[in-house]
């Protein structure tokens, strides 16, 4: 009856997390210092869909400043449909606020 109940509970908590995340982006940032912006999906494992890779250069015109740009994996020569985490490599994720400036940049680029 225990183990019934526990995997009733696990299920439903699964369910609640997919459906929770499913439109929201969240930001991964890896121990290689690589950061990754896309939907999480945390149960049972970590997936990002619908992933970009944040890469940061420098100004040209002033090389006291970064640029920082937000480039599609779709576009990647190595193109995945997801990328499965390792939690290892991971230094933190969290969601991201719908008005930090990598959100409405991923806005804009849906329109």
């Amino acid at each position: 009856v225990v183990v019934v109940i526990a995997v009733i509970v696990l299920v439903g908590v699964g369910v609640l997390v997919k459906l929770k995340g499913k439109d929201s982006y969240s930001v991964v940032y890896e121990t290689t210092g690589d950061v990754y912006v896309g939907k999480l999906r945390t149960f049972p494992n970590l997936i990002l869909t619908d992933a970009y890779i944040l890469t940061i250069t420098k100004d040209p015109t002033d090389t006291n400043k970064n640029n920082f740009q937000l480039n599609p994996i779709s576009e990647a020569l190595w193109a995945p449909k997801s990328i499965n985490l390792v939690k290892e490599n991971i230094v933190f994720y969290g969601p991201l606020l719908k008005n930090s400036k990598i959100a409405e940049t991923l806005a804009t680029q849906k329109k």
